[in-house]
């Protein structure tokens, strides 16, 4: 479960006054707490949150290996070699990755060595296979026969038709890495790469926060699933679905539980019993000033635990911004999981998600506060008329951000059911409240969603 706990940052007015967006985010970031560390296993960390330094216990690579498949020599013994006069060494043995008994490489001597082979003892160079003859004798082709199987007496031989410098297509020991170096910092994200690096220095478990655990769920008697058939008066559930891989996309491990219908008491129990599940609820739909609104209905006075507790339960509040006007935001169930109720019309879901769902996410995840919210930047509007806004209202209107030009193009109108034009905009342009119209040309904030 969550590790949030309820605050008194002016919750439980209501409706009582139009909240800014910044103060719905503030009061959430205020709530949220972040997830509790565990250990976990390397490939169960992934897209966690490192919770403390982690340094190199030994170097890497923890000795000097060949980067090429050829020959380890001394550069004494291949200087000047040519085409036309080639040194000639005995090959006293082959050594693969892995080897752990090594050939000492004396005068006149070379040892066949793989990729990543360690090099050995003598030798002070590689030379790739292509510069020389591959070998003769029972030795020959480097890859393929040993050299040391060769019969008694009948030791092979390879012809190098190039001289080598010291330390050539060698792989020094901590080249990578060294001992005691900081390989990963407290607050990095686990990806591929970060992965990789902890498996190769020797780490299989790592502590970090967990991944938040976020259910999804929309309401409404008239919404149906995708694949079934629509009836009159329905359609198709797309919130859960949109929000639930948004959700995935901001780090989480998201459960889509799907429709539920106007009713406020299956609303209820369905919320229960997700809570076992839940790091993070969020519901769309139902926090409107409708009949049918149920999700207000069924959370308004929602308890916390068996006794009521202080600051607890979901506060539904109005928003000066366009759109997503209605929100709700609170905790639920005994151990105070974070709830964000969240409109019901596809644009204002999303836009709602990516402004205040998606920095709930992240602040569980344990991210700092600056890497929370989506990166915004500067852009010129382009446009062939200007874009007119409601006065006192944050407007958030879907947009083409061309990073080579700096500007920002429309697209779609500003209506909050346009799904189509939500699919194809890359970025929402902001048109902050005291402003009711920007000129094209003009320049204005761009929130990039990708």
């Amino acid at each position: 479960m969550s590790s949030s706990a309820p605050q008194d940052t002016g919750r439980h007015q209501g409706e009582q006054r139009l909240w800014s967006v910044d103060e719905h985010l503030a009061d959430i970031l205020a709530t949220v707490r972040p997830l509790e560390p565990i250990e976990l296993q390397l490939l169960d960390a992934q897209g966690c949150v490192l919770v403390e330094d982690v340094t190199v216990p030994v170097a890497l690579p923890p000795f000097d290996n060949s980067s090429m498949d050829g020959y380890a020599v001394r550069t004494a013994d291949v200087q000047g070699a040519s085409e036309e006069f080639p040194a000639v060494l005995t090959v006293i043995g082959d050594i693969a990755a892995g080897s752990g008994e090594l050939p000492t490489v004396g005068p006149g001597q070379a040892a066949r060595i793989m990729t990543g082979a360690p090099l050995p003892p003598g030798a002070e160079a590689v030379v790739p296979v292509e510069w020389t003859d591959g070998g003769t004798g029972a030795g020959a082709a480097c890859g393929m026969t040993p050299a040391s199987a060769a019969p008694e007496g009948a030791a092979g031989e390879v012809r190098v038709h190039r001289a080598a410098e010291a330390r050539a297509h060698v792989r020094s020991r901590g080249s990578d890495v060294q001992a005691g170096d900081l390989a990963l910092a407290a607050g990095t994200v686990l990806g591929p790469p970060q992965i990789a690096l902890l498996a190769a220095i020797g780490r299989g478990t790592v502590r970090v926060r967990p991944r938040p655990r976020v259910v999804v769920l929309s309401t409404g008697s008239e919404l149906v699933q995708p694949g079934e058939a629509l009836a009159a008066g329905t359609i198709y559930d797309s919130n859960s679905f949109a929000l639930a891989a948004a959700a995935r996309d901001a780090g989480a491990i998201a459960y889509r539980v799907g429709a539920v219908a106007d009713d406020a008491d299956t609303l209820r129990s369905t919320i229960e019993d997700q809570l076992i599940r839940a790091d993070l609820l969020v519901t769309t739909g139902g926090v409107s000033v409708g009949a049918y609104d149920v999700v207000k209905e069924a959370l308004t006075a929602v308890s916390t635990g068996d006794d009521e507790v202080d600051g607890a339960g979901i506060d539904f509040r109005k928003l000066a911004m366009q759109p997503g006007k209605p929100q709700g935001f609170g905790a639920i169930g005994p151990d105070h999981t974070p709830l964000l109720a969240l409109p019901g019309n596809p644009v204002s879901s999303y836009v709602s998600f990516e402004l205040f769902v998606r920095p709930a996410i992240r602040a569980l995840m344990g991210l700092p506060e600056s890497e929370v919210s989506r990166p915004s930047v500067r852009a010129v509007l382009k446009a062939d008329k200007a874009i007119g806004s409601p006065a006192g209202r944050r407007q958030f209107l879907r947009g083409k951000y061309d990073a080579q030009s700096g500007t920002v193009s429309p697209v779609g109108g500003s209506g909050s059911h346009l799904i189509a034009a939500l699919a194809h905009a890359d970025s929402l342009m902001v048109v902050p409240e005291d402003v009711t119209s920007v000129e094209p040309g003009a320049e204005l904030e761009v929130v990039l969603l990708g």
